[in-house]
């Protein structure tokens, strides 16, 4: 079975850690790209980094390499085999996962190597 096909997004991104009970913005809502999660413990939003929010603390300067999809349920393995062959290339990651895909967010200083090493692993990666 030949591998997914990741692309690449252009957008920069940062990751936010919010007070579990802030208030999401709602201009946030009409961004084309953003991620919430929530849970009892935290609150953590990922968007460009050029939209301003207000946050405890902020990692900068993300990509995202998009498992071209949809993906069905039935498939097992895809993250893993990613994650591992960016992780041999010594490359920290931060995955989403979508109904319809995954989300692989490397650093951007980093997404050369990340390309370099999932193309010489049999992916097909584009950029966007």
């Amino acid at each position: 079975m030949s591998k997914q096909t990741l692309q690449l997004h252009s957008t920069v991104l940062s990751i936010h850690s919010l007070d579990v009970d802030a208030d999401i913005p709602a201009a946030l809502l009409k961004l084309p790209l953003f991620f919430i999660s929530k849970t009892q413990d935290e609150l953590s939003i990922v968007c460009p980094s050029s939209f301003e929010i207000e946050s405890l603390d902020t990692e900068s300067d993300w990509q995202a390499l998009e498992v071209v999809g949809p993906l069905g349920f039935s498939l097992t393995g895809i993250m893993a085999n990613i994650s591992g062959v960016l992780a041999r290339a010594k490359i920290s990651i931060f995955s989403i996962s979508t109904y319809d895909t995954d989300y692989i967010l490397v650093k951007k200083q980093t997404a050369s190597l990340a390309l370099n090493a999932l193309k010489k692993d049999g992916y097909n990666v584009v950029a966007q």
